[in-house]
C-alpha cells in the first residue's frame, strides 16, 4: 500500500488522547522537519477537527479550537459533574484539581508548587502586576507591542500607586539578540523593579530572547514577568530554563484546551512577596502559591479537559508540532516577503518566529485588508493597527493545508496589485 493510501486508510483519525498506533509510530519514526512537509500525515490530523467549510481560518492565535476528541471529553466532563453536582464538588474536586496542576507542571517542566491554573494569560499576569507592593516612584519596563490588557493593568497601577511605566518599542526585524536585549537594558534605571516581556509577540509573531533578557535584568536587580500566551505549547522549552520569575500562558490557544483555561508560574522564592488579588484563607502560608488562586466556585470541567488537551498535545509531540507550524508560516511568508506593495511585520530570520506572522498591503488600511480578504476570498484573519504594526495577523494551525495557504497568497497578490 502506498503511503498516501496507508494514511487515509486509518480514517479521519480523531486527535485525542491516543492517536492510531500506526500513525503514531509513523510520526515518531520520521524526523520533525521531514514530517512537517508531509501533507498526507497532516491531512489525517486535520480529520480530527470539525472545520467550517465556508472559509479558511487563519486566525487561530486568538483561540485555537479543541480537537473533536478533546471537545467530546470536555462535554462528558460537563455531564458527569452536573450528574454528581455538589457531592463531586465537596469530595473529588480538590484531588482532581491537584492532578491537573501536576500534569500541567510536568508539561511546563516546573514544580507543582510553582504553578496554578487560571482563566487566561491576562488573569495570570495581572495577578502578578497587582500583587506587587508598589511605592510611588517605582518603575516598570514593558514594550508598546505587549498585549493591551497588561499595559492597561500597569496604567492602573500608575494611577493607584504612582508607578512609573517606561515603554520601549520593539524592532520588527532585529539583526541580533543583543539589539533586543540592549533595548530593554537602556530603559532600566535604579528605580526599576519589574520588566514585562513577551515570549512571542502576539501581533507580529516575533520570538524574543527571553533567557538573555532575564540574565540582563537580574544582573540589575530587576524581576522578569513573561507573557507566554502564544509560546506555551507552540515552542519547545521548559519554563525554569528561561530563568524568569513569573510566566503566564493561555491554554485555550496552542494547547487546545477549552476556553477559559490558563496558567501562572511563579518561581518558588518569589511567591511570598506577592499579595493575593482576592482574600484567601488565613491558613494559606505566604509562600504557598495557592494563595494567589482563590477562584471560588468555578467551571471545574474545564480543568479536567486540560488533561485531555495535554494528552492530545503529547500524542503529536512538541517537536513535530513546532516544526509543522514553522513550516506553514514560512511556506506563505517566504512567497510574499519581497513583493511590491507588501510589507512583512515579522522577522526575516526563521529562528525568530513560528506559526504567527503579520503582513500588510502598503496602500490599504489593515481593516480594509481584513475585510476584503474575507468578503472577496473567504480568508479569515484579524486586522492589527497599533504600536507601529499595520497589517493582518495570519495564524495557521496543524490542520491548515498548503492549498489553503496558496489561496491566501493568491488573494494577497490580487489585493496588493489593487
Amino acid at each position: 500500500m502506498q503511503k498516501r493510501e496507508f494514511l487515509r486508510s486509518l480514517g479521519q483519525v480523531s486527535l485525542g488522547a491516543v492517536l492510531a498506533p500506526e500513525l503514531l509510530t509513523y510520526a515518531h519514526r520520521t524526523a520533525p522537519e521531514a514530517l512537517a512537509r508531509d501533507g498526507d500525515f497532516w491531512e489525517s490530523v486535520r480529520g480530527g477537527y470539525r472545520l467550517v467549510p465556508d472559509y479558511i481560518n487563519l486566525e487561530n492565535g486568538y483561540y485555537s479550537m479543541q480537537s473533536s476528541a478533546v471537545l467530546e471529553q470536555y462535554v462528558s466532563h460537563v455531564r458527569a459533574i452536573n450528574y454528581q453536582a455538589s457531592r463531586y464538588m465537596r469530595t473529588v474536586q480538590s484531588d482532581d484539581a491537584l492532578e491537573t496542576r501536576r500534569q500541567l507542571a510536568a508539561l511546563a517542566g516546573c514544580a507543582v508548587e510553582e504553578l496554578i491554573v487560571t482563566r487566561n494569560t491576562t488573569e495570570s499576569l495581572d495577578t502578578v502586576i497587582a500583587g506587587y507592593d508598589w511605592k510611588p516612584g517605582d518603575e516598570a519596563v514593558m514594550a508598546a507591542q505587549d498585549y493591551g490588557a497588561m499595559l492597561d493593568q500597569f496604567r492602573l497601577m500608575a494611577r493607584r500607586h504612582g508607578l512609573v511605566n517606561r515603554v520601549v518599542s520593539l524592532p520588527f526585524d532585529p539583526a541580533t539578540d543583543d539589539e533586543v536585549v540592549q533595548l530593554y537594558a537602556n530603559a532600566i534605571t535604579p528605580k526599576t523593579r519589574l520588566l514585562m516581556v513577551c515570549h512571542l509577540v502576539n501581533i507580529t509573531g516575533h520570538i524574543l530572547p527571553i533567557r538573555k533578557i532575564a540574565e540582563m535584568a537580574h544582573a540589575r536587580g530587576v524581576d522578569v514577568l513573561v507573557d507566554g500566551a502564544h509560546a506555551f505549547a507552540q515552542l519547545e522549552f521548559r519554563i525554569p530554563d528561561l530563568g524568569v520569575d513569573y510566566y503566564g500562558a493561555s491554554l485555550h490557544k496552542w494547547l487546545g484546551a477549552p476556553l477559559g483555561a490558563g496558567m501562572l508560574y511563579v518561581r518558588r522564592e518569589k511567591i511570598a512577596g506577592l499579595w493575593p488579588v482576592f482574600g484567601d484563607a488565613v491558613s494559606t502560608p505566604d509562600d504557598d502559591i495557592r494563595k494567589l488562586n482563590h477562584r471560588g466556585t468555578h467551571p471545574v470541567h474545564t480543568d479536567l479537559a486540560i488533561r485531555d488537551a495535554i494528552a492530545a498535545h503529547q500524542a503529536i509531540g512538541i517537536q513535530r508540532k513546532e516544526a509543522r507550524l514553522r513550516y506553514l508560516q514560512r511556506y506563505w511568508s517566504d512567497q510574499v516577503r519581497d513583493r511590491p506593495n507588501v510589507v512583512l511585520n515579522t522577522p526575516r530570520d526563521p529562528v525568530r518566529s513560528c506559526a504567527i506572522a503579520n503582513v500588510g498591503v502598503t496602500s490599504m488600511p489593515p481593516r480594509e485588508l481584513h475585510r476584503r480578504l474575507f468578503d472577496e476570498h473567504k480568508v479569515w484573519t484579524v486586522a492589527i493597527d497599533n504600536a507601529g504594526v499595520r497589517g493582518v495577523r495570519v495564524t495557521p494551525h496543524l490542520y491548515t493545508t498548503t492549498a489553503e495557504l496558496d489561496t491566501f497568497v493568491g488573494a494577497l497578490g490580487v489585493l496588493a496589485r489593487g
